[in-house]
């Protein structure tokens, strides 16, 4: 980007996105924006979403990235208007929608088969043994109408266990095929062992982990985080909201959301701006649905303005005073106790995504898929074992039987 190119302001969006404005832009249903409306409102796009290097792999990607868990054939404009503006990682899975989700992004690639070699394109396997890695990476390079994937993930680890000798063989062999071209993992759970033994194996490209200004601070992300860019690793950030909006009931609280609106931008905007300012992660990726939630997240990748050490002053302490409202993901702490008999971490994830982003459907959809006779354990089990041993303090006991009433 040059000093001459137009910058595009934060008005330039309140414009765009009309009476909602920036903070309110980011809830899912806001008013719409048409391709229209776009180009006619802002002229001419000039100014691209920033990109960094993905660890050591020699590739660029946006600072931004499509997460696709959403109704892709449907809304193929996201994609037209996320590629316009520079967010040129797309993410997606073997299991979103049902492949409905890569079956979308191909077809935007059918339609536009220039657009496949400007796109950073990551997909997802649930299967984690050889046979069934060959299998879903046929399917998935079918649906998404793609002769190679960019980066290549095991969906949801918990432990290095579930990568292994035939795992770095079959990535080896995938790549002399030009099937894939990088390969990781993504996790949500004890994410800091994982990225940690990551670091050691010495084949691991790229991984994408729940991080957020929760958990950034703390001395064993900072470590594992450290361990992975010096081993060449690409970073990818999800979950980057931490949980639900900030509130208004403390004077932390208040304060946070005075100080953001003074400063013009919206809470959620500040917690990416918050995870942005480590020049190790290389992306965040981000449910963007609509529009105007594009838009919005766009406006903050764009935007130059710094969190003031106050403001990230304000939000630590805010993670302090909130911890017990968050599953930080350490499933080997609560569910070590209760003999792994359920999984107490996923179940808090599901009702974070019920609970936080107002996603009933899929939550309950995740929840329903964990066997009948676990589920059936969950409402009548003793969780004080877990809850001595959860670092946050959580109600894990109380949280699990709502779960099973809310999700069931």
């Amino acid at each position: 980007m040059t000093d001459e190119k137009k910058v595009l302001s934060r008005r330039d969006f309140f414009r765009v996105t009309g009476s909602v404005g920036l903070g309110a832009a980011l809830v899912a249903g806001g008013s719409p924006v048409s391709a229209a409306d776009l180009e006619k409102k802002t002229g001419p796009v000039q100014e691209q979403v920033p990109q960094r290097p993905f660890g050591r792999s020699g590739r660029k990607v946006s600072i931004l990235s499509l997460g696709g868990m959403f109704d892709i054939p449907s809304n193929q404009l996201i994609l037209k208007q996320a590629l316009r503006w520079g967010v040129t990682y797309w993410d997606t899975a073997d299991c979103y929608g049902g492949g409905a989700s890569e079956q979308g992004m191909g077809q935007h690639f059918k339609k536009y088969p220039d657009d496949r070699s400007k796109v950073f394109l990551v997909t997802k396997s649930d299967e984690k043994g050889p046979e069934g890695l060959s299998r879903l990476l046929d399917q998935s390079l079918e649906r998404l109408n793609t002769t190679y994937i960019d980066l290549y993930f095991v969906h949801g680890i918990s432990s290095s266990d579930d990568l292994n000798e035939n795992t770095r063989k079959w990535a080896e062999a995938a790549k002399a095929k030009g099937k894939i071209r990088l390969f990781g993992f993504s996790t949500h759970r004890n994410m800091e062992s994982c990225l940690a033994a990551a670091a050691k194996l010495g084949w691991i490209d790229g991984i994408m982990m729940t991080y957020n200004f929760r958990l950034m601070h703390t001395d064993a992300m900072k470590k594992a985080v450290d361990a992975c860019v010096a081993a060449g690793i690409g970073l990818t950030a999800m979950k980057t909201q931490g949980g639900g909006a900030v509130g208004t009931t403390t004077e932390t609280e208040l304060q946070l959301a005075g100080r953001f609106l003074q400063r013009g931008f919206s809470d959620k905007q500040a917690k990416l701006k918050a995870v942005w300012e480590n020049p190790n992660i290389a992306s965040i990726c981000s449910q963007m649905p609509n529009l105007t939630i594009l838009m919005a997240n766009i406006a903050a990748a764009l935007d130059k303005t710094s969190l003031a050490a106050v403001e990230r002053r304000l939000l630590e302490q805010y993670a302090a005073e909130t911890a017990a409202d968050y599953c930080a993901g350490c499933a080997q702490l609560c569910e070590g106790p209760l003999g792994g008999c359920v999984p107490v971490a996923d179940v808090m994830r599901y009702l974070m995504y019920a609970r936080s982003y107002g996603d009933q459907e899929r939550a309950r959809e995740l929840f329903r898929a964990i066997p009948v006779e676990m589920r059936a354990r969950i409402p009548g089990m003793d969780y004080a074992a877990a809850e001595r041993h959860c670092p946050r303090k959580m109600a894990i006991g109380r949280l699990m039987r709502e779960a099973a009433m809310e999700l069931a």
